[in-house]
Parts: C-alpha cells; sequence; structure tokens
C-alpha cells in the first residue's frame, strides 16, 4: 500500500535523534523514512500547490501562540503573518524564545495553546504536510562530517523523494548558488565553518521548499563570512521563489528583512519594516562618557527631564536633535564630560525604546534568567 506520509527533511529526522554518532543517526533517520515514507516522492496536491506560484498570499499565520516547560513560560500569546516573498526576521536576545518560536512552527514542539499555519497547514494537526513544504537550517550544524557534500545532499534528496534524475541538476544548482560546487567531492569534515553554514543552507534549498526556515543563520562566525552568508541568502531570493524566516540577535542582520519582529520575554513588542521602526523612535541616540555616571543621570532628569541610564558603558539617551543638543550640554552641564557621540535611530535604539534595555543587556539579562528558571525547575517550582 501506498503511504500517505509526506517526506521530511533529513535534519529533521537527524534532529529527533541527536546525541547519537554520525553514521548511528543517520542509519535511524533512515529507518524513520523509511516507517513513515519519506521516501515518496512528495509531488502531491500539497506540493504542486505551493511549489507552482499558485500559493496564498500569507504563507504563515500564528494566533494566540503560547509556549510552556513547566512554570516558566518561553513564549506568551504572540501573534503575527508572513507574506509569501518576504524575508522576515525575530529579532531578539538569547532566550526571547526565537528558537521556541521556530521549532513550534517546523513541527519540531508542540505549542501549548494557540494556533500555526504554515503553508495552508496547521502546525499541530497537518505535520507532515508542513514539512513537505519547508527547508530547515538549524542554528547548530547536522551535517554528517564523515561524508561528502554530495553525500549529504544525496542523503537530503532520497528522504526527500526528489525524482532520481532532477537530483543531480538541482544539487549543481544549489551548490553552484553558494559557491561550493567544486568541493562536492570533498569530505565536509573538511570544511570550515562558513562552508558548513553555505553546505546546510544549500540542502535546506534541494527540494525546494516554500518557506525556508533559518534559526541564527550566522552565530559564531566572523564577520567576513557572515557578509558572505547573507550575499548568498540575498542571492537565492532573487532565484527562488520562496519565502524566508530567520530569527537573529544581530542587528546589522536585521536590516536584511522586509520586517521585523521584536521579541523579548516571550512577547512581540514590535513588527514593521526596520525603516518605519527607526522612524517611529524619532530621536537621535547620545551617549557620553562623564566623571559620575550616576550625578549626570540625577541631572539629566532634574535639569533637561531627560530619562537615562547606563548601556554599553556609556550614559546613554534619545533627543529629537542630538547635534543641537550637545553644544547645550556642554554649555549648561555640571559634570564634567569626557567624550559624547551622536548617532541617528538604530535598531539597537528601536530595541531599546521598547524593551528598556539594549540586545546585549537583554542578553545579560536572559542568562540570569535562565539560570534562575533551570533552579526553579530542579526544586520543582518552589519558590
Amino acid at each position: 500500500m501506498e503511504s500517505n506520509a509526506a517526506p521530511m527533511a533529513v535534519s529533521y529526522a537527524i534532529t529527533l535523534v541527536a546525541g547519537q554518532s554520525d553514521r548511528a543517526r543517520a542509519r535511524e533517520a533512515a529507518g524513520m523514512a523509511a516507517q513513515t515514507g519519506m521516501a515518496q516522492t512528495g509531488t502531491g496536491p500539497d506540493a504542486r500547490q505551493f511549489h507552482d506560484g499558485a500559493g496564498p498570499e500569507t504563507v504563515i499565520t500564528v494566533s494566540g501562540l503560547v509556549k510552556r516547560y513547566g512554570d516558566v513560560e518561553a513564549v506568551r500569546g504572540i501573534d503575527f503573518t508572513v507574506a509569501r516573498g518576504e524575508t522576515f526576521g525575530f529579532l531578539g536576545p538569547n532566550g526571547a524564545g526565537k528558537s521556541t518560536t521556530i521549532k513550534i512552527l517546523c513541527t519540531l514542539a508542540n505549542a501549548t495553546a494557540g494556533t500555526a499555519i504554515v503553508a495552508g497547514h496547521d502546525a499541530a494537526t497537518e505535520r507532515d504536510a508542513v514539512r513537505r513544504n519547508i527547508g530547515l537550517v538549524f542554528q547548530d550544524t547536522t551535517l554528517d562530517t564523515y561524508l561528502t557534500a554530495e553525500q549529504n545532499l544525496r542523503f537530503h534528496a532520497e528522504l526527500y523523494g526528489v525524482p532520481r534524475a532532477a537530483v543531480l541538476p538541482r544539487m549543481r544548482q544549489v551548490l553552484e548558488m553558494v559557491g561550493l560546487w567544486d568541493r562536492k567531492d570533498s569530505l565536509v569534515s573538511t570544511y570550515s565553518g562558513g562552508m558548513q553554514r553555505r553546505l546546510e543552507i544549500a540542502r535546506g534549498l534541494l527540494h525546494a521548499p516554500h518557506v525556508l526556515f533559518l534559526d541564527e543563520p550566522t552565530v559564531g562566525l566572523d564577520p567576513q563570512t557572515r557578509s558572505s552568508i547573507w550575499a548568498y541568502i540575498n542571492d537565492l531570493k532573487k532565484r527562488e521563489d520562496i519565502t524566508i524566516f530567520l530569527t537573529t540577535h544581530y542587528m546589522d542582520e536585521a536590516e536584511h528583512c522586509d520586517r521585523i519582529a521584536i521579541i523579548d520575554h516571550g512577547k512581540i513588542v514590535a513588527i514593521d519594516t526596520p525603516e518605519a521602526l527607526k522612524a517611529s523612535i524619532g530621536k537621535d541616540r547620545v551617549q557620553i562618557h562623564t566623571a559620575d555616571d550616576q550625578r549626570a543621570i540625577a541631572e539629566l532628569t532634574a535639569k533637561f527631564g531627560i530619562e537615562a541610564a547606563v548601556h554599553d558603558g556609556a550614559v546613554t539617551f534619545s533627543v529629537a536633535s542630538g547635534e543641537q543638543f550637545v553644544p547645550r550640554l556642554f554649555t549648561e552641564f555640571s559634570v564634567p564630560i569626557q567624550s559624547v557621540s551622536v548617532s541617528r535611530p538604530s535598531l539597537d535604539d528601536v530595541f531599546m525604546s521598547y524593551t528598556g534595555s539594549t540586545i546585549r543587556d537583554a542578553e545579560g539579562g536572559a542568562g540570569n534568567e535562565f539560570m534562575r528558571n533551570m533552579a526553579k525547575m530542579r526544586s520543582g517550582g518552589r519558590r
């Protein structure tokens, strides 16, 4: 009897058996594929609907999404939509709920409440249909390093049921797109970190998904390699009819997105285009180094009615026209100023405006909150 189960990404199968040796997890992933029918062609009505350009305008719809781990609420009732062909970014510090959300959307975790519709299918009740239409690049590599790039991609193609005659042309297309065709016969263990990320992106594209999920795609890479990865991502948007959903805590990466959702402590606090978000601030960012930061903060409030705080080692505040305010500061301020800088609104300013801290400060707080939550969970929820 022909199986109706949908094909599923090799990376997903591997994730389910993470922690085993590479060879063992590859065998188990292959076994899972056989048991669930992942080796079927995957060219049923659902796959055709979202690969022929006739898909719905809204490809992701999230409503009232909640995820709890015991008493810890990682995602707190979020709502958003993603349009077809959009590059949509989830911007927030580590521990904000980004990866938890992406796992729910990719059927790797169950929501506690709410709904998530991906490519027209419910991520909770139509898991196979969702998997058939998505590609996923994890934050941590899931490549089999003892195999060559070509072997990794052929294994992925087999699990997805890509027609055999189409595998080599499609493989060449995606590997050339990320500049790795000439290294297809090299063992992945010989690849640099940046090359492995590019290979994972190529693998995620091999079966022509409707939505590509990138979970922190450049984390841990040097600035030059991060820039190269984004050049490849922007290039693939020109070549492929694809929607990209990515999570990041890098402000410069968020600038590449068509729209951004800022998430903090499991809640979406703002959502719009990067330019619209920056325009919503309407103020310049001023940072001063002084001989007495606390006295400077108090004087800014008392004399100018300005709220300030120490961020990134400097007294930081926002004013409408920074270049006009700075001369007044030097004239009327009693606290000695050692240095001053003025900058136009950035996404970091947007984040600080909506959350009260910079993303760097928030990451420090998220780490402390994570440790407190872990201790709470170990103690059975006792306070």
